[in-house]
């Protein structure tokens, strides 16, 4: 989850962005007159963010469930540590891993994974173990998702931040 850029987003950035969520659609000229900054700047400020890597391609905000993905599920990967290379490109090649963590603890990976329904899981599962490397697998399946990712508070936190005087 870095940021290619190392630059960390200012208030004008998180009002920016936290505009875009209340209409997705609007316009550079619609967001300037919102937030009363300049057209210019606010294109500017987009195109910066999306060259960063700190907006994310549109799709991200899809839920699998609307291309029939009911099931999510997230397993902690076990890996031979002396064949770590094919790893990656392995679960990049099954479009059902959505997302893939490296992690502390006992898992050494832990991805996110959608399925059609538990027999998808298994047929998933299985793809999964046959990549070179993964030594085993331990799963996890959601039963409810009560609180999806969320940004807003944090944006709110960086325009209350900096909009304060200093004390």
């Amino acid at each position: 989850m870095t940021i290619a850029n190392s630059r960390i987003l200012d208030s004008l950035d998180g009002r920016i962005i936290m505009a875009l969520d209340k209409d997705s659609e609007a316009s550079a000229l619609a967001l300037s007159r919102t937030l009363g900054v300049a057209r210019n700047t606010v294109h500017a400020r987009l195109a910066r963010l999306e060259r960063s890597g700190a907006l994310r391609s549109f799709s991200r905000r899809l839920d699998p469930a609307a291309l029939g993905y009911e099931l999510m599920a997230f397993l902690s990967l076990a890996i031979s540590q002396t064949r770590t290379g094919g790893v990656e490109d392995g679960l990049a090649a099954i479009p059902e891993v959505i997302e893939v963590h490296a992690t502390t603890g006992d898992a050494d990976l832990m991805a996110k994974v959608v399925a059609r329904g538990t027999a998808d899981l298994y047929r998933i599962t299985n793809l999964i173990l046959e990549i070179e490397g993964i030594q085993r697998t331990s799963t996890a399946i959601s039963v409810l998702e009560l609180m999806p990712p969320r940004y807003d508070g944090l944006l709110s936190r960086l325009s209350e931040k900096e909009s304060r005087p200093p004390a």
